[in-house]
């Protein structure tokens, strides 16, 4: 079983099992990642979330939608919103709770259509696993944009977790490995990103983007909008 974070959800919103999902990495305990945060309304989204969502425009793409919750929100505001989700689980719920667009797909794999806004909230853009992996992402997201279409998505500085540790010296220390657990089952291991804004800054640049800080809060987040030079 790998889809656990799709299941979860599936659950949740059908309220037919129970259970808690956690995340493991390499610095300690397991996390628990709550599973309601898939389903919370506008008022409820931090305020960096909230940004996002205004400076969506036009043609709009959710990428690692989820429950949907960002994009329900842009639908109910009459933005044209797809939701792009690897789970198949997630979708179902996607597609039962009203949203009208609905892709279960690969991001790296989709190329049917052209978006003026790609969107990527949750630390979304960790998806892309390593920093080569980022700019594999960065060619794609050429790919999908409209000409002056804009790519939106936060991430997190996480250099705090190493501060009584000497970073990696083999690889960046923003590459970390995780996996899920649900109900005493586990997925593989895999590789998520977490990209300080200066190491961003300099990939974007180099493969051709501008890139506009937007918002930082007290928890080394941050929300950033690239456009292609």
């Amino acid at each position: 079983m790998t889809d656990l974070p799709g299941l979860a959800i599936k659950n949740f919103y059908q309220k037919t099992g129970r259970g808690k999902l956690y995340v493991h990495d390499t610095f300690g305990p397991k996390v628990e990642m709550p599973i309601s945060l898939y389903f919370r309304n506008e008022k409820q989204l931090p305020k960096l979330e909230r940004i996002a969502l205004r400076l969506c425009k036009g043609k709009t793409l959710d990428i690692g939608a989820g429950a949907g919750s960002h994009a329900l929100i842009l639908q109910n505001k009459n933005l044209d919103v797809t939701a792009l989700e690897i789970s198949p689980a997630a979708c179902d719920v996607m597609t039962k709770r009203g949203l009208k667009k609905v892709i279960c797909e690969d991001v790296f794999q989709f190329d049917d259509e052209k978006f003026d806004t790609l969107l990527l909230l949750m630390n979304g853009i960790g998806l892309c696993g390593d920093l080569i992996g980022f700019r594999k992402f960065l060619k794609k997201a050429e790919t999908l944009l409209n000409e002056n279409g804009i790519l939106i998505f936060d991430s997190s500085d996480i250099g705090y977790m190493f501060e009584n540790q000497e970073l990696p010296k083999d690889k960046y220390y923003g590459e970390v490995i995780c996996r899920y657990e649900y109900q005493k089952q586990f997925t593989d291991w895999f590789g998520w990103l977490y990209l300080d804004f200066k190491t961003l800054e300099e990939i974007t640049s180099d493969e051709g983007w501008k890139s506009e800080l937007i918002f930082e809060d007290e928890n080394d987040q941050y929300l950033v909008k690239l456009s292609k030079k």
